[in-house]
């Protein structure tokens, strides 16, 4: 009867001297994920919309500083709170920028993970026009 031969272990062979890896490990990077093409209309449709809503955010910046004129009747013997009407307009004023930039910020990062990003300033402008009306809200709340 003879005896089977020894069964190799498990697992890579053996390294041919010390120190050397052994021959079946590759010592290569990986190779990189493939990235997603890039989507040209959809850069060219959000710029052109954020453009837009640039040109939104000065419109509704303008025109809140016409709430001024909310303490036109505050002479005399009206008591009217200067620091609400102030408020207003500065939210007015002020706040169309801060939803562009944010708009802006968000969109760049979506292109740049090469996602859809055109509807963030889709989403954008009606909260650029929405800021004038707490703005408005605000001002008028400082008259009686």
């Amino acid at each position: 009867m003879t005896t089977p031969p020894p069964v190799p272990p498990a697992g890579p062979p053996a390294a041919a001297s010390y120190g050397q890896p052994p021959a079946t490990v590759s010592m290569a990077a990986p190779a990189p994920a493939p990235q997603r093409p890039a989507i040209v209309w959809d850069i060219v449709l959000t710029l052109i919309l954020l453009v837009g809503v640039g040109i939104l955010a000065l419109m509704t910046s303008y025109f809140g500083l016409f709430l001024v004129m909310a303490s036109d009747p505050c002479g005399g013997t009206m008591q009217c709170n200067t620091d609400l009407i102030g408020l207003g307009v500065l939210a007015a004023v002020g706040l169309p920028w801060v939803v562009l930039l944010i708009a802006a910020v968000v969109a760049i990062v979506l292109l740049v993970k090469r996602r859809i990003a055109f509807w963030v300033p889709l989403v954008a402008a009606p909260l650029v026009i929405a800021c004038w009306f707490v703005g408005a809200a605000m001002a008028s709340a400082g008259v009686p």
